[in-house]
């Protein structure tokens, strides 16, 4: 396995078959794990096509084990940026971690995928409008 993310709230390794393992760590890890394996099976559930499906979610390990949705994005205008997090809107889902490192793309299908939901929340009802960035609000 080929480990591509080590830090102090998870480990991210990917498989020679094509999966992705993230073990979640650190602060509140049960509560990241619960929310991002919640939020992967309410977008599966919506037919969402441009993100990682849920194919194992171990709370004893905290561990969970998703399809690859490809290669994270290295730079992308961001207008583009706020357009794919913005889709997710109609799967009722609102990614509050909306950062270019959570962006993939994948050259099997020519598509841009989402990842790392674990700070994303669900919604029903009229889409909620994005946060603002810091600097906006002064």
């Amino acid at each position: 396995m080929e480990q591509v993310k080590d830090t102090l709230r998870a480990t991210v390794r990917l498989s020679y078959d094509g999966r992705v393992y993230k073990t979640f760590r650190g602060p509140r890890a049960q509560e990241r794990f619960d929310n991002e394996a919640r939020v992967l099976r309410h977008l599966a559930q919506r037919g969402c096509d441009f993100v990682p499906r849920l194919l194992e979610a171990d709370p004893a390990t905290l561990r969970l084990v998703t399809t690859n949705c490809g290669r994270r994005v290295e730079h992308l205008d961001a207008d583009r940026a706020r357009e794919i997090f913005e889709s997710l809107y109609a799967y009722g889902v609102r990614h509050d971690d909306a950062e270019t490192r959570n962006i993939t793309y994948n050259q099997r299908t020519g598509h841009f995928c989402v990842i790392d939901f674990e700070f994303a929340r669900t919604f029903d009802g009229p889409t909620p409008p994005p946060p603002q960035p810091a600097d906006a609000a002064a």
